[in-house]
This record gives structure tokens, sequence and C-alpha cells, in this order.
């Protein structure tokens, strides 16, 4: 059979095997926003919590760059997102930031359990995560870099850290 490419009519959605959010603080540009949402209906995240001056949708740039996945993720919007992180927190989310600090840790090396739950914390284009959000988190992890500069686009930073989080959820017996 040759290889060849399908196309989206041929493609089967699978039930994501996990409990992963994704709290998003401060997303200014709605094409950032927009990516998230393609990514965590890609990557099966079950919920994005858009938190502070986030775009939020009914959004046109945002609709035209999530490729209307918005309407496929479920979302929800709060000005503060610290009353949002305690509610995680007593959900049984362990708070794992995204964000180069003294304290981070190298993305590859999260322990993940079986049956765990994730909230992925994502800052702010130009800022990065508050020091509040860092200081409510459980862990803070980063991506290694090996260039010159220390980060990279938000939203490709969120994509590689989901895909970093899914592998180390451990795949349960068939």
């Amino acid at each position: 059979m040759p290889n060849r490419q399908l196309d989206h009519t041929q493609h089967r959605p699978a039930r994501p095997a996990f409990a992963l959010r994704y709290l998003v603080h401060d997303f200014e540009v709605p094409m950032n926003v927009g990516s998230v949402f393609r990514i965590a209906d890609a990557l099966g995240v079950e919920m994005i919590h858009l938190t502070g001056a986030s775009a939020v949708p009914p959004n046109r740039k945002l609709r035209r760059t999530s490729r209307a996945t918005e309407q496929h993720v479920p979302f929800r919007h709060d000005d503060d997102p610290l009353p949002l992180l305690h509610e995680l927190k007593a959900a049984g989310y362990r708070i794992v930031s995204l964000e180069l600090t003294s304290a981070s840790i190298d993305i590859r090396d999260l322990p993940v359990a079986a049956g765990e739950r994730i909230c992925l914390v994502l800052g702010s284009e130009n800022r990065g995560v508050s020091q509040a959000l860092l200081d409510g988190s459980d862990q803070t992890v980063h991506i290694p870099m090996l260039g010159v500069h220390s980060s990279m686009n938000v939203a490709t930073a969120c994509a590689i850290a989901t895909f970093e989080i899914i592998r180390a959820f451990p795949v349960p017996p068939a």
C-alpha cells in the first residue's frame, strides 16, 4: 500500500486519556490564544482557563488561528487567576508553571503519576508567568534552550510542554 497523506475526513478523533488543563494568563495576542485552542484540541487537553487580559472567544483573529477549535475545547474566563488556582488545587490538580526560574526543572524530568491531574500555567507573551502564579505553583518546568535566546513563542512552548507531559503519563494497561 502506498504511503499517502490522509485528508481531514479520514481522521478519527481519539478520546483524552488523562486530565490536563491550561491556565492561560494575560495572553493579549488573539493568535496565541487561538493557537493554544488548536493545540488543546489536537493533544486532548480537557479545558482551557483564560485569565486576566487574555483574548476570549468570540474573537475573529482567535477563531482564524484556532480553526474553530474554540467551539470544541471547553473554556472559561476569570479575571483573577489566583482564586482559580486555589479552586484547581482543591479539585486535586497539580499546578505546573512553564517558566525558566531559579527552581525550574527540565520538562523532560517532570514526574507524572498514573491518574494524576495537572494544570499547566502559561504566562504573558512579554512578562511570562507572574510571581504570584509561580508562588502558587507546585512545580515549575522549563524547556531547555540550545540557542542564544532564553525563550520561544508561548504557543510553541505550550505545544512542546503538552507533548512532554502527555509522554510522561503512564500508559494504562491494555
